[in-house]
């Protein structure tokens, strides 16, 4: 599914299976979930398998993928990377630096975010935005939880350019959903702008992404090419 979202000279893998054999993980990363939990670990370890497939759709060979500060993936030098992962989903995006400056995915269920979430990682021009979009038709689509999605792709583009943690409040994001003929029965999909609050020299002001929704999971990504300036980005 993530696949969908990006252009080709991304290459992508994905998995639902919620377990990998053992001896997937090399000693390095074994090390870092020596005292993970069940839970913690397969996570880890089927993300980190999806990244090696990856690897080796651009030609690269398996490395181990260790982790940086709020858990940034260490990559390969001159390639850019996002993993993600969720119940029933997971997924590994990779580029060469010269075709990409950065980008994110995320996946998440596609089900209401938990009580009093909404409030803490949604600004209120965007509860007002997302209101009519629910009331007008779009029957059980939670857009409350494609929104965090889209803001966790958001985030995972912005932090390895910057090194700056960008809050969830400090993106205002506006959401577009794709209508018309030429859709797979039971997906939603759609566009999505994000106007930063919170700036940077090295990125647009506004990044753009993409969402689906398909076998109940939602999935997001936003991407920035290296020329963005001459690309007219904001």
């Amino acid at each position: 599914m993530i696949e969908r979202l990006l252009p080709d000279d991304v290459s992508c893998a994905a998995t639902r299976e919620e377990t990998v054999p053992d001896g997937t993980l090399f000693p390095e990363e074994e090390a870092l979930m020596a005292r993970s939990v069940a839970k913690r670990r397969n996570d880890f370890a089927t993300a980190r398998a999806c990244a090696r497939r990856a690897m080796a759709g651009l030609g690269l060979p398996p490395v181990a993928v260790l982790h940086g500060h709020r858990g940034k993936p260490l990559w390969p030098e001159g390639i850019v990377g996002s993993l993600t992962h969720c119940h029933g989903y997971r997924a590994a995006a990779l580029a060469r630096e010269q075709d990409v400056l950065s980008l994110g995915i995320d996946a998440e269920p596609h089900a209401p975010l938990p009580e009093g979430v909404r409030e803490l990682v949604t600004l209120p021009a965007e509860r007002e935005r997302i209101g009519p979009q629910a009331e007008e038709g779009s029957g059980a689509l939670h857009w409350d939880r494609v929104l965090f999605s889209a803001k966790e792709s958001v985030f995972k583009t912005w932090y390895p350019v910057t090194g700056v943690e960008l809050d969830f409040v400090e993106a205002d994001l506006t959401m577009h959903q794709e209508t018309g003929p030429g859709r797979a029965p039971g997906v939603v999909r759609g566009t999505f702008t994000a106007r930063l609050l919170l700036t940077d020299p090295a990125l647009p002001t506004t990044l753009r992404g993409r969402w689906r929704i398909e076998d109940g999971v939602i999935a997001t990504a936003v991407l920035v090419r290296p020329n963005w300036r001459a690309e007219g980005g904001a």
